[in-house]
């Protein structure tokens, strides 16, 4: 039996949107430079608690939820089903993103008195799948063709890739002045394996017919592209322990490569207005290694199955009948298999704020407040895009930040996006010594019932920090 235990491990795992606007700014914590490589650096060195320094996951559906189908409400579930289809459009869509730090680290340059720049390095798993709803073939299996005549069923409405990669990275972060702080990160992309089926086109329809019923008329235009699948598929690889080495394996030597850059500032309008940006993975990966690519296409106009056989005198027999009916749907859905290379496109991300700082604190000696002492409190607004095949998928922040004291930070935001229009989240970073450690939550309203949350999330990691002060 084919085996795809690893992969149903993956999509089993706990999940988390791409969108991380809790940690994004919050720049005590050393993966902050992941999302922003020019950010404003806080510590001397850092290393990263391997496989433990970050651990993001999300599971996000626009237009559904798990309670909307499987309420114990009394409501037939078939009628439950035809609602929540109904109910979507097909630019709804399903993502899955999980990210796991393998290891990491970072040191600044420059003499003990100052140091402006900044080495961060380090590397990454992570899995992505995003699917849009494919409402008309949804529609189709509800509900059948017979009771859709003339209807235009659009095949084009299935559009879904997915992948898991790895990413080396090595960031430099310059402090050019007081004002203006900039960084750059190059990544080498390793795919361990990839699916995508995105650019499909074709219809469906079913008319009232005249040598039969029904008129069925196909035009097809639709394909598969895979790497990486066909061994792990392959019969002879049947333990899940194969397939866990082959995974290592692939986190650095899997063939199919790619490069990436990311990019980002802050700048300093005044002593307490800010302005940040970053684009992240603009980027791409070859696919060269284990590739099988599926095409399906044609155009057929079947009238169904006649039951009345020609006669003899027309010169077809039953068979010669039988013949060209399985001939016509061979031909139209013989699916061609080929181990023609690709290219994807990584999906950059765009983040942006705006932050206001305020609230000094006080020194306990003079009752007045430290010039170097820094801000406890900030507010802003953040903007955060990520660009997908039919839209992009944007999300805005407002966050309120607290430095409650010198070893712990807080960090709440509101966000609005595909998901929720009440998106409360919390973030913390405490340090024990040298020992940092943080945790982020999103949709905290939800979490009373998580089978009505349409986005769940969360992330925490440990690291090892040293500040410049100390």
């Amino acid at each position: 039996m084919k085996r795809i235990s690893l992969i149903l491990l993956l999509f089993t795992c706990i999940t988390y949107s791409q969108n991380k606007q809790v940690l994004y700014g919050f720049n005590e914590i050393p993966q902050s430079l992941l999302i922003n490589p020019g950010a404003s650096i806080t510590n001397d060195w850092y290393m990263g608690i391997p496989l433990f320094s970050h651990i993001h996951a999300n599971f996000g559906a626009s237009g559904v939820s798990v309670y909307d189908v499987f309420a114990d409400d009394g409501r037939d579930f078939n009628q439950k089903l035809r609602t929540a289809i109904n109910g979507m459009i097909d630019t709804d869509f399903f993502t899955v993103n999980q990210q796991l730090e393998l290891f990491s680290g970072g040191f600044a340059l420059g003499s003990s008195y100052e140091k402006k720049e900044y080495i961060s390095f380090g590397m990454y798993q992570e899995l992505d799948v995003f699917i849009y709803f494919p409402k008309d073939y949804a529609i189709l299996a509800l509900e059948g063709n017979q009771n859709n005549i003339n209807r235009v069923f659009d095949l084009s409405d299935l559009n879904v890739s997915g992948e898991v990669i790895s990413a080396l990275h090595l960031g430099y972060n310059k402090k050019v002045n007081e004002k203006l702080t900039y960084g750059v990160r190059g990544k080498l992309y390793s795919s361990i394996l990839n699916f995508n089926s995105t650019k499909n086109k074709g219809r469906f329809i079913t008319r009232n017919g005249t040598d039969n019923f029904y008129e069925h008329i196909f035009d097809l235009d639709l394909a598969l592209r895979t790497s990486g699948l066909k061994s792990l598929l392959d019969d002879d690889n049947s333990e899940i322990g194969n397939d866990v080495s082959t995974f290592a394996k692939r986190l650095l030597f899997s063939g199919n490569v790619g490069l990436g850059l990311d990019l980002g500032f802050t700048y300093k309008l005044s002593d307490q207005l800010t302005v940040d940006a970053s684009l992240q993975d603009i980027g791409f990966i070859l696919h060269s290694k284990d590739i099988k690519n599926y095409e399906l296409n044609g155009s057929l106009v079947f009238d169904g199955i006649n039951p009345i056989f020609p006669e003899t005198g027309d010169e077809q027999t039953a068979d010669d009948y039988w013949e060209q009916v399985s001939g016509n749907f061979e031909n139209l859905f013989d699916v061609k298999e080929t181990t023609t290379k690709y290219t994807t496109w990584r999906p950059v991300k765009l983040n942006s704020a705006i932050r206001y700082s305020f609230g000094k604190e006080l020194s306990e000696e003079c009752d007045c407040t430290s010039e170097d002492s820094g801000y406890l409190n900030s507010i802003g607004a953040q903007l955060f895009a990520v660009n997908r095949p039919r839209q992009p998928q944007l999300a805005l922040t407002a966050f309120y930040y607290r430095r409650l004291f010198e070893q712990f930070r807080l960090k709440a935001t509101y966000t609005i996006d595909t998901f929720s229009n009440k998106n409360i989240g919390l973030g913390m970073s405490a340090h024990l010594g040298n020992l940092n450690i943080y945790a982020t939550v999103d949709n905290l309203l939800e979490f009373q019932n998580l089978a009505k949350t349409q986005s769940v999330s969360l992330q925490f990691g440990f690291n090892l920090i040293f500040d410049k002060n100390e």
